[in-house]
């Protein structure tokens, strides 16, 4: 049956809106994702360039050999010791000379010839990468005979509880300044890190939402895998990786695998109470060892315990104090560990954020014997309520920690994890990094200033050129305990010196940070700091 004129008109007309409403959805489509992704005229994703990483190169102008070779260098031997993966996306030699601060003339040299001799290989929109004809079975590790790690004993939990409630810290509920480990939340992406949520919380599958790997969601131990080999130096595969709720969690893990009752540990004094706190629930005996400017006084621990069971230690970025652990003391502590059978758990929180040079290698890149268990965590990079850290493991000692995973919480969520994956994979990450680093210098300098002016000689700041977070010395006889509760009374989060040692110091001072604190912030609450330091030191 042949439809009326009038008919055929309005379905013309039905047509028509139909695909005016189609081309609308799609504009809305492509505004609420245009952080996240692109989308063509009909919908279809569009592939995004993803930003590389930049690698640890060290350059040394009075070397022998020149500029051009010394990046041929670290790129041939990089490539070939796997750090670099066939098919991986390398910075541009533009973007190389920049951040090297050298003439793009040795990079284009050097890159020239890495294409010549078959390393490098250009492809049109997605820029240089490793080439994918490199074989990936010459990067396997040697198979290493596997060790049975002792079994912890049973502890005593109200022994433990009571020494936790010892070393409890004031209330840091505090948001605003000088909240320690608190990044910039109002500069995080927001929109962005949403999109990629409702992506996956839409299109979650039965496997997604169901128990998952005991290690963690293997694209994003993979994806970590390579960021980690890539900025931080670290000889890894995703078959190491282990996801966790934080690095405290993983220095729990690290301590129940590894540990028994009463095992003798150094612990850096000052250092991290949350794994001092952690490592007395496990039942281990601390022996603090003290650290200087080149970090962990290595011969002074092994004076005080020569066969310590292990070493926690942030050898990139010490907590409390900021300094760098020096490659000398590094060695030192390497051959320390192979010679007892001891184990060295690197807490590399926030490595990321360094002012004056490049990231420092982490110590796990040095490891030649499988020593260390390195430990990591996005939480203090993104944002705190994440909760995702994660484990670099030994290939031996993967199963025990799984066994003491599962006494833990069996498993990270998933969710969190799949958007990560696309967050890291699309460049979002890289990004936000070089934003922030950017960002905290800023703030850092700003808080310097402030104590400078307002403070003058009442407070000695600890120069460390990196982190989110600086120490300042109190005068003598003035109690930092005393100084942080009053601050917090006041509005102001602070961090006891004091509560970072096993034992007292002889001199108190303030842990501020300053990731979280904007400029009005801080001229505030160094204010507020000032007056109430000054009524500590009339009451003295």
């Amino acid at each position: 049956m042949v439809d009326s004129p009038c008919e055929q008109a309005s379905a013309r007309f039905t047509s028509r809106w139909t695909l005016l409403e189609m081309i609308l959805e799609r504009v809305a489509c492509y505004n609420s994702h245009s952080e996240a992704n692109r989308y063509d005229h009909f919908g279809h994703r569009m592939k995004r360039v993803r930003a590389s990483f930049f690698p640890p190169i060290a350059l040394s102008p009075r070397a022998k050999n020149p500029l051009y070779r010394q990046l041929y260098d670290w790129f041939q031997r990089a490539i070939v010791t796997g750090q670099l993966r066939p098919g991986q996306r390398v910075p541009s030699t533009r973007s190389l000379a920049a951040e090297l601060k050298i003439s793009r003339i040795p990079a284009l040299a050097a890159f020239e010839q890495l294409h010549a001799e078959g390393y490098l290989e250009t492809f049109t929109g997605a820029g240089t990468c490793v080439a994918g004809s490199i074989p990936r079975e010459g990067f396997q590790p040697a198979s290493r005979k596997p060790r049975t790690p002792r079994r912890p004993r049973a502890r005593k939990i109200s022994r433990c509880v009571a020494a936790l409630m010892s070393m409890a810290e004031p209330d840091l509920r505090n948001l605003g300044a000088f909240r320690v480990s608190l990044p910039a939340l109002d500069h995080f992406p927001v929109g962005v890190w949403s999109s990629l949520l409702a992506r996956h919380a839409r299109n979650s599958t039965r496997e997604m939402m169901a128990y998952g790997n005991q290690l963690g969601y293997a694209p994003f131990r993979d994806a970590i895998a390579e960021y980690l080999r890539t900025v931080r130096a670290v000889r890894c595969d995703p078959s190491q990786v282990m996801v966790v709720p934080g690095s405290q969690l993983g220095v729990q893990i690290a301590a129940r695998a590894l540990l028994d009752l009463n095992d003798p540990v150094w612990m850096e004094e000052p250092g991290y109470p949350g794994a001092r706190q952690n490592l007395t629930m496990a039942g281990a005996r601390l022996i603090p060892v003290p650290v200087d400017r080149d970090g962990l006084n290595v011969d002074e621990g092994i004076r005080r315990c020569r066969k310590a069971r292990a070493v926690y230690i942030t050898p990139s970025h010490q907590y409390p104090m900021g300094f760098t652990m020096s490659a000398s003391r590094r060695m030192r502590l390497l051959n320390w560990a192979a010679l007892h059978g001891s184990w060295i758990m690197e807490d590399d929180y926030d490595s990321e954020y360094r002012f004056g040079s490049h990231p420092i290698a982490s110590l796990q890149g040095l490891d030649a014997d499988a020593r260390v268990i390195y430990i990591g965590t996005l939480s203090k990079v993104l944002f705190p309520a994440l909760r995702v850290g994660y484990l670099v493991i030994p290939k031996d000692l993967v199963e025990a920690f799984i066994a003491a995973r599962e006494a833990t919480d069996i498993f990270s969520p998933t969710l969190y994890q799949a958007a990560l994956t696309d967050f890291i994979r699309e460049g979002h990450f890289a990004r936000h990094i070089r934003r922030m680093r950017m960002l905290y210098a800023v703030r850092r300098h700003a808080l310097g200033e402030a104590i400078r002016k307002q403070l003058g000689s009442m407070l000695e700041v600890v120069d460390a050129e990196a982190g989110m977070h600086l120490v300042a010395l109190l005068p003598s006889g003035v109690n930092d305990r005393t100084v942080s509760r009053n601050a917090a009374e006041a509005g102001i989060s602070t961090v006891p010196l004091s509560s970072c040692y096993h034992r007292r110091p002889a001199r108190g001072g303030l842990v501020l940070g300053y990731g979280g604190t904007d400029a009005a912030q801080i001229d505030e609450g160094i204010r507020k700091l000032a007056r109430i330091i000054r009524e500590s030191m009339a009451r003295r």
